[in-house]
């Protein structure tokens, strides 16, 4: 695996052959006895270039991250101090990874210049199996799998309109009222087309709502609302900007809106490698340092 990894960093056979210290056919016939190994082609080469195979890339990439674990796990054993290496997959909801964990990520990065992330984004609940992933970050709801979750913060929810849909609709003075408006829907909210109230007694109050417009993008039906088309009832880190700019108006601030958990999931506890948990122990910082939002009515 060193060497096939070295012949692909270094571009070439000769040029691995210099990194290792060994042989040009010595680094050509460990490849090959990899392929016949593997029964599975890993380079296609021609008397002018090498390039991976399709399995030869993808079995690079997991090779790297392997050779990564196995040179922390002796590191440890060995009870050296060395910072953690190699990739780091992650998937994180699309709006809060733009809006809020892209500064997060590049100051990691930073932190940690040689780990290497690879970030989907994506508002669906991620197959760890599948998408070959190590974590995910995710608002709300956790998924139905067997996964461990951290809890690093959390968001509020807030309701806004436009001051056009206002002014024209009129302003909803109590959640009852909601539901003589337009109120759009979103698709991955757990609670459907309830949107949920306590009130200054600290009793609950759920109101079914209803209107021509359901998403499952947080961002377009912020959008949507600011475009005069109806309420809209989404996260703070979304709505937020958008009241203090003007474009928003918050509607019902003496009434407490639920606040969205947000977690570091991973499929299994058992031997998190050290890339996991320095990403984890970086974002809980950054969220109990950064991520602070506020319930009632904005200053």
């Amino acid at each position: 695996m060193r060497v096939f990894c070295s012949v692909i960093e270094a571009g070439g056979f000769a040029a691995a052959a210099d990194q290792l210290g060994i042989s040009t056919s010595a680094v050509s016939r460990q490849v090959a006895q990899l392929e016949a190994h593997l029964n599975v082609r890993l380079l296609n080469r021609t008397t002018r270039r090498m390039s991976p195979t399709d399995e030869g890339f993808a079995y690079f990439e997991r090779c790297t991250q392997l050779l990564a674990d196995i040179e922390e796990t002796e590191a440890s054993v060995a009870g050296e101090a060395r910072r953690p290496r190699g990739r780091l997959r992650l998937t994180a909801p699309m709006t809060l990874g733009i809006l809020r964990l892209a500064p997060a990520f590049a100051a990691f990065s930073q932190q940690y210049p040689e780990i290497t992330l690879d970030i989907v984004l994506s508002d669906n609940v991620a197959d760890f199996t599948e998408e070959g992933l190590d974590m995910a970050i995710r608002v709300g709801r956790i998924g139905s799998e067997n996964v461990v979750a951290r809890h690093i913060g959390e968001t509020a929810l807030l309701i806004a309109a436009a001051p056009a849909y206002l002014e024209r609709a009129g302003t909803p003075l109590t959640p009852d009222e909601l539901t003589r408006h337009s109120c759009f829907t979103y698709a991955f909210s757990a609670t459907g087309n309830h949107w949920e109230f306590v009130d200054a007694k600290g009793d609950p109050l759920s109101v079914r709502i209803g209107g021509p417009i359901k998403a499952n993008s947080g961002m377009l039906l912020a959008e949507m609302a600011v475009a005069g088309s109806g309420i809209v009832y989404g996260p703070c880190f979304i709505l937020l900007p958008m009241i203090e700019r003007g474009l928003l108006v918050r509607l019902l601030p003496d009434w407490t809106t639920r606040r969205l958990p947000i977690h570091v999931v991973y499929p299994t506890r058992r031997h998190l490698s050290a890339r996991v948990q320095a990403m984890t122990s970086f974002l809980t910082e950054w969220f109990a340092s950064r991520h602070v939002e506020p319930n009632r009515s904005p200053a």
